[in-house]
């Protein structure tokens, strides 16, 4: 089983290197560019929201990422310790309102097969899970897409 954890602080230049650390990790792991993509973009945003709701922008805060590969799928756990939004402040709205807010929990919700808020005694831990798509495939496994006409049928 691999496993990484990495420990930050609340500043928005830290989220770069978050998300170089999370690339690396899932490029070891069968999955394809695209959803590699949607996850690092998914752990950034769900970073960018316990910068801005849990510490009201503090950035002098703890941040604990760990991502871990097991039972057939990756699970990336993001802790904090501030301040706790109310369980109904978790639900995206409707994309086709494009409006800013709300719609970072769509992408979340749409790059990881299983999102869990965890409201702790102090602060929240946010499980993100998506299963392996090909476990065959092995962890060298390229993203392969082949494009073919459709065969005429004879009459």
């Amino acid at each position: 089983m691999s496993k990484e954890k990495i420990e930050f602080t609340s500043h928005s230049g830290n989220l770069a290197l978050v998300r170089r650390r999370v690339r690396a990790f899932l490029e070891a792991h069968a999955f394809t560019e695209k959803d590699r993509l949607l996850m690092v973009l998914g752990v950034d945003e769900a970073c960018t929201n316990i910068i801005r709701y849990a510490y009201a922008l503090r950035d002098d805060q703890l941040i604990s990422l760990s991502m871990e590969l097991g039972r057939g799928c990756i699970r990336i756990r993001l802790r904090d310790y501030g301040k706790q939004a109310p369980k109904n402040a978790f639900r995206s709205r409707a994309s086709k309102f494009l409006k800013p807010g709300g719609l970072g929990l769509h992408l979340i919700r749409n790059a990881f097969d299983k999102v869990d808020y965890k409201l702790k005694e102090c602060g929240t831990e946010l499980v993100l899970m998506k299963k392996l798509k090909d476990q065959a495939a092995g962890p060298n496994a390229k993203e392969t897409r082949s494009f073919s006409k459709p065969k005429k049928r004879a009459a």
